[in-house]
């Protein structure tokens, strides 16, 4: 077998057998070797965490295992990917290179653009194939939702039943934070990863604890079991999106044939699945803005904001606004507690990381990259074209959103009113009376000494006050919207990446603050 040529197919953030295009493709034209390359240059990178190297290390496993009882052989190698790549083309004959085209971070991006170069001068055919709804290259947004619908329609591929691989070549195992050079991580809530844990949370979700989804995915107590808990999987590629969309709507269709029939059915479920599948394609909506325009990972959608923020930043007091925004020592207790939480558990529902980025960019008036990055290396589903994406909307660069500036107060009132979140997180606020434990900072003397807790000693004061910070960014704002050339910025912002769910005509940059 040494000497067959072999079909190498490269996972990266695929890791299923299920729906895998390069995989089926690969096994059906002969011998597949499977690849995985635990490259320095990721991580050593900024967002990278070792939770999410034990979460890959799971994801692995499973693979591993599974593509051995077809009869396939994943090898896991260690460098940079041309290196790794040309010392295995010298151990077995390369017939064709197979993998998914990946939207990822301008290190992976680098890194394809190298491999290209490889893969020609060895003659070597490198197939990519895509795994989303993204689209390579995409001329223009107009029609981009019905594209995503065709392809998300489309039959989900079977998993190879059997396939022939190469024996006796070495591999460097699973590797451990340490192995790496890496602390060890300090995520012990972190959920599992891999193929049948993937599969497991879609059922459970979709049986059983998205029933209320709708509603639940707004709160950070109820958010924990309510929403889908899937982003990971998909981060990692444990399920493809295609999968999860298609067992959505058979879901669907059970519950509709259900009511149709007369049968007991929570009528909450159609709604939640509704939203849910509208998540769906958000999700791919926003990864496709990073694919259009790589930039974004650095620079601001709209070069109007250019230099706003970047000076603020870099002083002494933005860079002490910045380190308590990441310790969850602000003052304010929603905002303290999401922190403290995402540093344990690698989660946060879609409402509270909106709210901890609009603090940053907001009252702490920190330009977006730094803690982009920072929350980045925190979630485990990390996923650089929704992340990056969603930060600058949430920090007003994009030049075509309302700006959304959330009241932690607020939120702690509507989405934790009786302070299990907050109390959960912040033990040092555990005997705090409901009613002054969305501001603790209020509260009179005497009732600080009765509860134990002094502002300033025990919990900090707030690093900002709220209503002068949101006050000062709005009039920022505002004139960076009256500039000249601003209103363009906006329209060539919407046109290569508006949703297109209004006519583009219609649009213009919002200049109205929403206060959450």
């Amino acid at each position: 077998m040494r000497g067959t040529p072999v079909n190498l197919v490269w996972f990266k953030r695929d890791l299923r057998l299920e729906d895998h295009e390069p995989l089926a493709e690969a096994a059906a034209d002969g011998p597949v070797l499977g690849l995985f390359i635990y490259e320095p240059e990721l991580y050593r990178a900024g967002e990278f965490d070792p939770s999410h190297l034990i979460f890959l290390n799971q994801c692995l496993n499973d693979l591993g295992r599974a593509l051995a009882a077809r009869g396939g052989v994943l090898v896991l190698r260690h460098g940079e990917a041309v290196e790794v790549l040309d010392r295995l083309a010298e151990e077995v004959p390369v017939k064709a290179l197979f993998s998914h085209a990946e939207t990822g971070n301008m290190t992976t991006y680098q890194r394809d653009v190298r491999v290209a170069a490889w893969a020609a001068q060895r003659g070597i055919r490198w197939q990519q194939f895509r795994q989303d709804g993204v689209i390579r290259p995409l001329r223009s947004r107009d029609g981009w939702s019905a594209r995503w619908a065709e392809r998300m329609n489309r039959p989900a591929l079977l998993q190879p039943e059997r396939m022939a691989s190469p024996r006796g070549l070495s591999g460097v195992g699973l590797l451990a934070p340490a192995d790496l050079g890496l602390p060890p991580s300090a995520k012990p809530e972190a959920q599992r990863g891999g193929m049948n844990e993937a599969g497991a949370v879609m059922r459970s979700f979709l049986q059983e604890r998205g029933v209320n989804y709708r509603a639940d995915m707004s709160s950070p107590v109820e958010g924990w079991e309510g929403c889908s808990r899937l982003s990971p999987y998909l981060a990692f590629g444990c399920l493809s999106m295609r999968t999860i969309h298609q067992a959505a709507g058979r879901r669907v269709a059970e519950l509709r044939a259900l009511v149709r029939s007369g049968g007991p059915v929570d009528r909450r479920w159609l709604g939640s699945l509704s939203s849910f599948g509208a998540r769906l394609r958000w999700h791919c909506h926003f990864m496709q803005k990073l694919e259009d325009e790589p930039r974004i990972e650095f620079e601001n959608f709209s070069r109007a904001f250019d230099g706003m923020r970047e000076e603020f930043s870099a002083t002494l007091e933005g860079q002490e606004r910045f380190r308590r925004w990441q310790e969850g020592t602000t003052g304010y207790p929603m905002v303290d507690a999401c922190m403290r939480a995402v540093r344990a558990t690698g989660w946060l529902n879609f409402r509270m990381r909106a709210m901890v980025a609009s603090f940053a960019a907001y009252h702490l008036w920190l330009h977006w990259r730094e803690p982009a990055v920072y929350l980045g290396r925190h979630f485990l589903d990390f996923e650089p074209g929704i992340h990056f994406s969603q930060f600058q909307m949430q920090s007003g660069t994009t030049g075509i959103n309302t700006l959304r500036i959330y009241s932690p107060a607020k939120q702690a009132l509507d989405q934790d009113p009786k302070g299990v979140f907050i109390r959960r997180w912040i033990p040092e606020l555990a005997n705090v009376p409901e009613s002054w434990l969305s501001q603790p900072h209020l509260m009179p003397w005497e009732m600080q000494t009765r509860c134990g807790c002094f502002i300033g000693k025990d919990y900090p004061a707030p690093v900002v006050d709220h209503q002068a910070a949101v006050a000062l960014a709005r009039e920022r704002f505002a004139a960076v919207r009256k500039r000249p050339g601003t209103r363009a910025e906006a329209k060539r912002v919407l046109t290569k990446h508006g949703s297109r769910k209004r006519p583009a005509k219609r649009a213009r940059p919002l200049v109205t603050a929403t206060l959450l």
